[in-house]
């Protein structure tokens, strides 16, 4: 296997991990568009919570995406390098905790995959790692919030987007991969792993343990080091 492409987390605060890589390959259960290895962030409040409001909506219908945590946090270069890929103008759609507005949505799951890149990873941009070569995505940013274009140099930490709902996302979060083509029909998914992050139990009493480089755990709670440690 080759060696993986370290990144730095895409965002300040706390973000829940899931369909990691550290679970399984794919972590996404399919092996399509470049996401063999692909990481989901949510970003969650200091209880964990991806959002502090429940109601009738949350247990029958769908949701405002603006009722997340996630939903417009800044997202960040998480190497440097070159945008070589944007996409925009995809709209950000209802979230979804709901079962039963689930079942409709996975339903058509066929049907957005049928559609192409767009429909599954909504709005998105990709940048060349000037250390690696390789190719990192960054998906379902909300529509109209991109700062950066084709051709535009980046470092690490620069803000790029904010996180959407746009795409085939359930709920405001923001899809990392690494790839080793810019055309995500094309790409085939590349290990990654995250360098200097700070990884919690979601809930329970576990200490916070910082990490040099690894891979976040399933249902962790990481956001990158030297932020707050309570």
């Amino acid at each position: 296997m080759a060696q993986p492409v370290v990144l730095a987390l895409p965002f300040t605060g706390r973000s829940l991990v899931q369909n990691s890589p550290a679970r399984r390959v794919p972590s996404h259960g399919v092996d399509m568009l470049g996401q063999r290895y692909a990481t989901d962030f949510v970003g969650v409040d200091e209880r964990g919570r991806t959002s502090p409001l429940r109601d009738w909506r949350t247990v029958l219908a769908s949701e405002p995406p603006e009722r997340f945590v996630a939903f417009g946090r800044p997202l960040l270069a998480p190497v440097d390098g070159v945008v070589v890929a944007a996409h925009d103008g995809e709209p950000d759609h209802e979230a979804r905790r709901s079962q039963l507005a689930l079942v409709p949505y996975a339903v058509g799951q066929a049907g957005r995959r049928r559609q192409g890149p767009a429909a599954i990873a909504g709005n998105y941009l990709v940048i060349r790692d000037d250390v690696s070569g390789m190719f990192v995505a960054l998906a379902h940013l909300r529509r109209g919030s991109q700062r950066v274009r084709v051709g535009d140099r980046v470092r690490v930490g620069a803000a790029l987007a904010d996180c959407g709902n746009s795409g085939n996302s359930t709920q405001p979060h923001v899809h990392l991969q690494v790839m080793d083509s810019a055309d995500l029909t094309l790409a085939r998914g590349m290990p990654v792993a995250f360098a200097r992050y700070c990884e919690r139990a979601r809930r329970g009493r576990r200490s916070p343990r910082d990490v040099a480089v690894g891979v976040p755990a399933e249902g962790a709670v990481v956001e990158p080091s030297g932020a707050a440690a309570s």
